[in-house]
């Protein structure tokens, strides 16, 4: 184990919305470090979001977002040769971590022609509470609802 906890790197706003969330939606979206079509991709399903639902581009993200986060998840562990899946409550840093990733793994998984397509379609489904992404969560809290009765085994 290490000594000391590493500490927390700030992340930068990006350069359009000046939101430091979706520069850490943009490096987990993109591939061999290229962060300039990351953003491009990013931008380009804002765009397509907008001309769609005529909102506002970035709150329907962040609504979808927060559509995605869940709130608990299942941890595995052994107590007397069993393996229990314990419910427990994610921690903040965490919950978004999940829901970004999640939002990205059912996007890349859809099946329209681009990714700036993709991610928007998913923007919008999580919005309005629909889309894989949004039943990954709730399987997720169905999962740690089901297995309650060992939340004494938390640690």
């Amino acid at each position: 184990m290490r000594k000391t906890k590493p500490k927390k790197r700030a992340i930068l706003p990006d350069p359009k919305f000046n939101d430091p969330m979706v520069t850490r939606f943009v490096n987990m979206l993109m591939y061999s470090g290229k962060k300039g079509k990351g953003f491009q991709i990013f931008y380009d399903a804002i765009d397509k979001v907008e001309n769609r639902t005529k909102e506002n581009g970035i709150e329907t993200f962040r609504t979808a977002l927060n559509n995605v986060m869940p709130a608990v998840e299942v941890k595995s562990r052994r107590v007397g040769g069993a393996t229990f899946q314990i419910p427990s409550e994610v921690r903040p840093d965490r919950k978004i971590s999940v829901g970004i990733k999640w939002m990205i793994l059912y996007s890349r998984k859809r099946n329209e022609k681009s990714m700036a397509d993709r991610l928007a379609g998913e923007i919008i489904a999580a919005a309005k509470g629909e889309g894989a992404a949004v039943k990954k969560k709730d399987d997720t809290h169905r999962m740690a609802d089901a297995n309650k009765a060992f939340s004494h085994f938390r640690v």
